[in-house]
């Protein structure tokens, strides 16, 4: 394996970043019991604010950019989208078509890099009313401005994009909730040794079907270099390419994960700071229409 510290092409760290996807991808389906019944039966892995962003979903074209295993991606079409998921990651996408599947749910699922979808469809005059991507999403971005043109592109005309995202703010502390860090811009690249257990880690807060305790104890054989970007950066990036912003808020929680330590758990999956800690937001989500 060539060290990640070394790759200065951005499409070589993305081939990188692919196997290292690719290795925990079953990692991550050890943990996630009885997915398949679960959406055949019109359940969702979504949260109530990318459904209050992205609003009524009935008989519209959806995108879902860097999708993963797709469990969100069927969760759009539970509400009614027609869907489309897209990812680097072959483990990723055969397990996404697998779930399809097995959970009875229409869907097409295209292994790619990003860039390469993007461009692919804009030649092709594909269109969609509503383009998807979060949670952990934009720091896998080296161009977040060719990401937002190739998004706006593919926008019918008063289609519009969502994203769901960890805030910059936090990126500035370590999980014991230190100092560490200047604040994410320009897309300084932050080196990782891989990939990690994060659905293990959420210990059922990214598995609402039900939560299997599954691999223990592993360690990525693929490292995997990270993108970092400022919130008014992606921002801009979108009104640069000629979208209209509708919403931009901010969360004093996560949803689903724990990455810090101290985390008080709610009914709902949202994880909160402790007590201790002053309130900072630690997600966002932004709207822009065409």
């Amino acid at each position: 394996m060539i060290p990640i510290a070394t790759i200065d092409d951005p499409q070589a760290a993305a081939e990188q970043n692919r196997r290292s996807w690719n290795a925990v991808v079953p990692v991550h389906a050890s943990h996630r019991s009885g997915e398949a019944g679960f959406l055949a039966a019109g359940g969702l892995t979504i949260f109530p604010e990318e459904q209050a962003l992205l609003g009524d979903l009935k008989g519209l074209r959806l995108l879902h950019l860097m999708c993963n295993a797709g469990q969100d991606t069927l969760s759009f079409a539970n509400l009614g989208a027609e869907v489309v998921g897209v990812d680097i990651s072959d483990a990723a996408i055969e397990s996404a078509r697998m779930l399809a599947v097995a959970a009875g749910i229409p869907a097409t699922f295209v292994r790619a890099d990003v860039y390469d979808y993007l461009d692919t469809a804009v030649v092709a005059g594909e269109r969609y009313e509503r383009i998807y991507c979060g949670y952990g999403a934009i720091c896998w971005l080296y161009d977040v401005a060719r990401f937002a043109a190739g998004v706006a592109a593919l926008l019918a005309p008063g289609g519009r994009f969502v994203l769901l995202e960890f805030h910059p703010l936090s990126n500035i502390f370590d999980r014991e909730w230190r100092l560490i860090a200047d604040y994410p811009q320009a897309g300084a690249t932050l080196d990782l040794d891989g990939v990690g257990d994060y659905v293990g880690a959420a210990a059922g807060g990214l598995s609402p079907a039900g939560f299997a305790p599954g691999v223990a104890g592993f360690v990525n054989p693929h490292g995997c270099r990270l993108y970092r970007w400022g919130l008014g950066e992606v921002v801009s990036a979108f009104c640069t390419a000629g979208l209209r912003p509708t919403a931009l808020h901010e969360y004093g929680y996560v949803n689903g994960e724990r990455p810090f330590a101290g985390m008080r758990s709610a009914a709902d999956r949202r994880n909160y700071p402790p007590e201790t800690v002053p309130r900072i937001p630690l997600m966002y989500g932004f709207a822009a229409e065409r």
